[in-house]
């Protein structure tokens, strides 16, 4: 993952505020400068890299040490705030780089929490049960002075969910006796605090982001939209009432629920061609049956079916292709939800989708989104569209906090009013000025934080 292109857009944000008289008007000349010196170097690192190994005895009998991050980007809205990811491929600079998208997610969608995030380098697909119930324990109690519900509060990532959350929150419970703790940790199982809706919350988000630009924002604003010259506009317009073709990568919370969603969806003539995870793209001209595929993966560990024999068995008629087809296919959008990286400066001119969700985190290298966006290419970028999970952990932990539980309709209905406030505040500045979606919500997110940090004195 690339550290420097947040940096460098943090930077180009700055930029463009800096020449804007009327953001702090209070600060010119030589301060003003010096006030923005100090915002860039605020803004590019976090406040606290935590980091250990843990010590961890396999029930083979052999006993190993997982590196484990724990980063605290910046807390001037509120708590720290991300999940905690398992997985491999785990990186010091990958951690730092998410703690700071949460940051300015956060900032974006006015949720009063700051920017963290974890990692664990391990693959759980290769661990038991009690070794990951060991690893989720240790590794509360390694960070746990840095952890709390009005601290930093960790949620599940990529290779965790509710169950690893159960045991963290379990575990800091038990070191932390007699003080508050259902707000410690969120994405946890609804008979242990949980929020209904939890789990499904960011790829309900991601698709409502992507309806929203299409239909509702382009119903109410149309005008709007045929008379800027913004290229992207016409990306918006051409597709007014018109059948699209989708492509999701990564089937798994994210990229299950935005296909179910997509397929479901009475707003918009999505047909669902293509779906891929880890081993397999499937491809269906005419459209895949996706509820077919959600019910086969439940029962398959996730996966999707990778033979005719197992697509029999799921009900499903596809072309089984590479898993790497998907991002090549010529759809009208292409949904990204599985790691990051995934379009890069060696695949970047096989792309042929004029619209990309990004459903995942950083999906697209710096280089990548240069490229695409001088093409035309719509990009709604993860800033914007994924924050879901992040805004139902806030609901997750204010319900802990007041003990009242919410429906889940009134979960998903607060998510939604949540993202629609962010998008019309977005929306209009991005199809009336030049830079991409993706600066727009940088800016806006920036603007924000530099303005609190500002009103704290933390410029001096």
């Amino acid at each position: 993952m690339e550290l420097n292109k947040t940096k460098l857009i943090v930077q180009e944000s700055l930029d463009a505020l800096m020449k804007d008289d009327t953001f702090i008007p209070e600060l010119s000349g030589e301060t003003r400068e010096q006030a923005f010196t100090s915002l860039a170097s605020i803004l590019s690192t976090p406040n606290h890299v935590h980091k250990s190994f843990l010590r961890i005895p396999l029930e083979n009998g052999q006993v190993v040490r997982i590196p484990a991050y724990r980063v605290q980007h910046n807390n001037a809205l509120g708590p720290y705030k991300g999940g905690i990811r398992f997985h491999e491929t785990v990186n010091e600079d990958e951690v730092i780089n998410l703690a700071s998208l949460m940051t300015l997610k956060n900032a974006l969608h006015d949720v009063p929490f700051g920017g963290g995030k974890g990692g664990l380098v391990i693959n759980p697909r290769t661990l038991s049960e009690k070794e990951l119930h060991l690893i989720c324990k240790k590794y509360v109690r390694y960070f746990s002075d840095s952890l709390g519900p009005d601290k930093d509060i960790p949620a599940p990532d990529v290779g965790s969910g509710e169950r690893e959350m159960d045991w963290m929150m379990a575990e800091y419970k038990s070191i932390r006796p007699g003080t508050p703790y259902r707000g410690s940790f969120t994405g946890k199982s609804v008979v242990n605090g949980g929020s209904l809706g939890r789990r499904e919350a960011t790829g309900k988000g991601v698709y409502f982001t992507f309806r929203y630009l299409f239909h509702d924002f382009l119903q109410n604003q149309k005008s709007l939209l045929t008379k800027t010259d913004n290229v992207f506009s016409n990306t918006v317009v051409k597709f007014e009432n018109q059948a699209m073709r989708l492509a999701v990568q990564g089937f798994g919370n994210v990229g299950s629920v935005a296909a179910l969603e997509a397929y479901q969806c009475s707003h918009l003539q999505n047909k669902v061609v293509a779906v891929s995870d880890r081993n397999v793209t499937l491809f269906n001209e005419d459209g895949l049956n996706i509820p077919s595929l959600v019910k086969f993966t439940k029962s398959n560990k996730g996966d999707l079916p990778i033979s005719d024999k197992e697509l029999a068995a799921a009900g499903v008629k596809a072309e089984i292709l590479d898993r790497e087809a998907i991002l090549y296919l010529e759809v009208d959008t292409l949904i990204l939800a599985a790691l990051e990286d995934q379009i890069h400066k060696n695949n970047m001119e096989k792309i042929k989708a004029p619209i990309i969700l990004e459903g995942a985190n950083a999906p697209i290298t710096q280089e990548a989104d240069n490229f695409l966006s001088k093409k035309g290419v719509l990009i709604i970028p993860d800033i914007l569209a994924n924050a879901g999970g992040v805004i139902v952990s806030y609901l997750e932990w204010l319900q802990g906090r007041e003990t009242q539980f919410y429906s889940e309709e009134e979960v998903f209905s607060q998510l939604l009013n949540k993202m629609k406030a962010t998008l019309d505040a977005i929306l209009p500045t991005f199809y009336g000025d030049s830079f991409t979606l993706r600066q727009n919500c940088y800016i806006h997110a920036v603007t924000r934080l530099s303005t609190v940090l500002y009103r704290q004195g933390k410029l001096y």
